[in-house]
């Protein structure tokens, strides 16, 4: 049995939220649009210049073929290309259209550059994605699009002529800026009143919506326009990937340089786009919780008091940010072992591993920087406010800055940030190259995806295409995995992951779970569902239950030459009982499904390699040579 109780931490500074002065966004992007000429003539753009798929957008759509009880589909809503400040000075040239390229199966070229500037490793998908959207950073998409073309009004300013150097020295300014509570732009690049940026930026959000809508291909590639909300203050990430569901979209992304609180962002994504009237949907995904300092999941409402206004708050941001980033190429977001929890798998791909260790940014970690831990405030809030605000799915994705969403394998990795991790001497070795997003919907199309990831019917894996499914409810039988109609059944008589448990029936004791998963290229170890309730004392505890195949059965791999042995499973199913439940506890759960033990990709790299051309990492003891790859579901919650 794993138990714990959870310590809330959260950042207690109150230096985060925006200045009196600061001119708002609305008033940032009206400035922009009056000097671009944009609003209707942006859309106009957009759709005149997408060719086939605009005329779908105009309402000529085809018909897919529906399944009702839902499909598995896959793929990476945090992709970087050459128009994020940090992804074009590590010399990543491929742009938004590139990344779409590759994210259906056509080949690319990566860093390093060769003299002519064009990329020398080529790198392929072995599987086209299902669907993909470009998250470029909001912040500085101007300031890179004036740097980098030549004859613009601040190429030859000093600041840029630094920036077109490359490398960490290039990022110093713009990188720092994001790091203040009181961002500001570069006056140097920008004007006195930061005009020449913010025009500057309509032009590669532009580009950026007519590459999603060119991509987007009905029935068999899905293509969302989004961007990155990218703040660091005082060095805890904040940053959110904001996706919308149509071509509908502000005329400028939302920055944290114009509204640097999570507040503001949820505000201005209300006023330009849910509430503005003219079909716009949006969602925010956060993301990097690990690195955040406890900010992310942060309890504080920005400085708000009265509970009334607090439950506002917390019901709008469960409803733009239904679903978080639980895996990416800079660590998982799970848990942390052994810092707040006794279960060893949280000791999976952590760039911190207790409150001792610092992260990447000299910090040590807190309990709120991860799910569990979110999960856990959340139920503590809904039983205080009557809402809960961390109503959190979760998924997977890459956060690549090559422009590569999806290039997750292991054994062929050759980084995600251009020439900072391009082979195994510049690697930074805990990082990892990533995970997917796992969703089940209907159909292919923009409207069933984003539907499934408003109501949280997703799983992010770290990397492999494992499917799996969780449902719960209080009648499903014992026999449930053998039944021909099992999924028909638990959608009738149950709820998938996402929602919450239904009321239940008269005589009805302890919910039941359905588990079911699927393996990719490697067997399946064991099947988990991780619960977490309050106590009647108001303690927050967790338990981890093993209900499918078995983590003692034998499963290894030799790093010498990564051959796997052992046994596994293709298929593990289990209807689960919960046989501790108290109907007066709220709760919460959720799936958790482990590969066998394969090869982690440094350990296919040094492999690679000459012994006598193998680095110091390749012989590191403290670093992990192999890697249980896996899945997790969103939660089900029961609320008394």
């Amino acid at each position: 049995m794993n138990m714990r109780d959870v310590r809330v931490s959260h950042w207690a500074g109150t230096g985060w939220r925006p200045m009196a002065a600061r001119p708002s966004f609305r008033s940032a992007c009206l400035l922009a649009c009056t000097l671009t000429a944009c609003g209707a003539k942006t859309q106009a753009l957009v759709a005149g210049e997408a060719g086939q798929t605009a005329a779908l957008t105009a309402g000529d759509t085809l018909e897919c073929e529906v399944n009702p009880e839902r499909n598995a589909y896959f793929g990476d809503l945090h992709v970087h290309t050459s128009y994020s400040f940090d992804a074009y000075a590590w010399d990543t040239r491929n742009d938004p259209e590139a990344a779409y390229k590759f994210a259906r199966g056509e080949p690319m070229a990566i860093p390093p550059l060769d003299d002519e500037g064009k990329g020398t490793v080529t790198i392929q998908l072995d599987r086209p994605l299902d669907f993909a959207a470009v998250t470029d950073h909001s912040e500085f998409l101007g300031e890179v699009d004036l740097c980098v073309t030549e004859g613009s009004e601040s190429y030859d300013t000093a600041a840029c002529r630094l920036y077109r150097r490359g490398g960490p020295v290039s990022v110093v300014d713009m990188s720092s800026r994001i790091m203040s509570p009181y961002p500001t732009r570069n006056k140097a690049i920008c004007g006195r009143d930061d005009s020449t940026c913010l025009q500057a930026a309509a032009g590669p959000w532009l580009r950026i919506q007519q590459a999603a809508e060119a991509a987007n291909d009905e029935c068999s590639f899905t293509s969302f326009v989004a961007y990155e909300y990218s703040g660091i203050p005082l060095g805890a990430n904040m940053h959110r990937n904001v996706i919308f569901r149509t071509a509908q979209v502000p005329d400028l992304p939302v920055s944290y340089m114009e509204e640097p609180s999570p507040e503001g962002l949820w505000e201005q994504l209300d006023a330009l786009c849910t509430h503005a009237g003219n079909g716009c949907e949006v969602l925010a995904i956060p993301h990097n919780s690990n690195l955040s300092q406890g900010r992310l999941f942060d309890v504080e409402y920005g400085g708000v008091g009265d509970p009334a206004e607090q439950a506002k708050i917390a019901a709008r941001r469960a409803r733009l940010e239904p679903i978080m980033e639980i895996f990416q190429h800079k660590g998982a977001s799970e848990c942390a072992f052994p810092a707040f929890t006794t279960d060893e798998e949280c000791n999976f791909e952590l760039l911190s591993t207790g409150e001792s260790d610092e992260n990447a940014f000299g910090k040590p970690p807190q309990e709120s920087d991860f799910l569990r831990g979110a999960l856990g405030i959340g139920l503590t809030e809904s039983l205080r406010l009557g809402v809960n605000p961390f109503r959190l799915g979760v998924i997977g994705s890459t956060d690549t800055h090559n422009a590569s969403p999806s290039y997750v394998d292991e054994d062929d990795w050759h980084g995600h940030v251009g020439v900072e991790d391009s082979d195994v001497p510049n690697s930074q070795i805990r990082f990892s190259p990533g995970g997917l997003v796992g969703v089940w919907a209907e159909e292919n199309t923009r409207d069933a995806l984003f539907k499934a990831m408003q109501r949280r019917e997703t799983f992010g894996t770290s990397g492999p295409r494992m499917q799996v499914r969780f449902f719960g409810g209080w009648d499903y039988d014992s026999g449930l995995c053998a039944d021909p109609n099992m999924l028909a059944q638990a959608y009738e008589t149950g709820v998938a992951m996402g929602a919450d448990l239904p009321a239940p029936n008269a005589g009805a004791r302890a919910p039941r779970f359905l588990l079911q998963a699927m393996q990719d290229k490697v067997p399946l170890q064991v099947a988990q569902i991780i619960k977490i309730w309050v106590d009647r004392d108001g303690t927050v505890r967790e338990q981890v239950f093993d209900v499918s195949g078995n983590r003692d059965n034998g499963a290894d791999v030799d790093i010498n030459t990564c051959e796997r042995s052992g046994s596994g499973e293709a298929h593990l199913c289990a209807v689960w009982q919960d046989a501790s439940f108290d109907p007066g506890q709220p709760a919460v759960y959720y799936a958790r499904v482990l590969e066998n033990p394969s090869c982690r990709w440094i350990t296919h790299a040094c492999n690679a390699l000459p012994a006598g051309d193998r680095p110091a990492q390749c012989s590191d003891p403290n670093e992990a040579k192999i890697i249980k790859e896996r899945a997790w579901t969103s939660p089900i919650w029961y609320q008394p």
